[in-house]
């Protein structure tokens, strides 16, 4: 495939992604501003990212070829804490569940892919710490804030790091929900599917 471009492939992934509607999902404030650092709390010490540091909030943007709908910031909450959610998706043929995640520690965990015929798959999520580090389960940094908030103050030479990750859709049969893990240290930004090449 060396006559392909970066370009063309770049192209032909885009055509194939669907962002999904996660607003009524968010249940978790993980960025602020640097005026008002209390108003975040990913973890329990109150710890976000800065808002500074990241792309204007309701903006598409792009990551490794994949185009995610970023949610708003500083208006509320803006992820979904893992609490067994159920997002229902366009029913359709997909290949890939791509994420913007982070994670309070690395995590592993299961998500339910449920199916038009009443098929349920498990399959993993494996999301890396958003303490700055080496993805531990080879995904792409998205975007990281380059300074750390805490409720009372903004620290410096603490990078914060929000992944891009996917999960494999492998039953070919059409998708119509994504449970995801009863598991708060996992936190997604924003979906998107990709479907299976016609």
């Amino acid at each position: 495939m060396d006559h392909l471009t970066g370009i063309s492939v770049f192209s032909a992934r885009t055509r194939l992604c669907e962002p999904v509607d996660i607003s009524g999902h968010r249940n978790n404030v993980a960025v602020s501003a640097a005026a008002e650092t209390k108003a975040g709390a990913f973890n329990v010490w109150g710890n976000s990212f800065s808002a500074e540091h990241l792309p204007a909030g309701e903006s598409l943007v792009n990551v490794d070829g994949v185009p995610f709908e970023f949610p708003p910031l500083c208006e509320g909450p803006d992820n979904i804490r893992c609490a067994g959610q159920f997002i229902r998706v366009p029913e359709g043929r997909y290949d890939w569940i791509h994420v913007l995640a982070a994670s309070e520690r690395r995590c592993e965990d299961t998500v339910e892919l449920i199916f038009a015929d009443g098929s349920v798959d498990a399959e993993a999520l494996r999301v890396s710490d958003f303490w700055a580090a080496p993805a531990w389960f080879g995904e792409v940094k998205a975007f990281e804030s380059l300074v750390m908030h805490y409720p009372h103050h903004v620290q410096r030479g603490i990078p914060a790091v929000m992944w891009a990750q996917r999960v494999p859709v492998t039953r070919r049969a059409g998708l119509t929900g994504i449970v995801l893990p009863r598991n708060v240290a996992i936190h997604v930004f924003a979906v998107t599917l990709q479907r299976t090449e016609p």
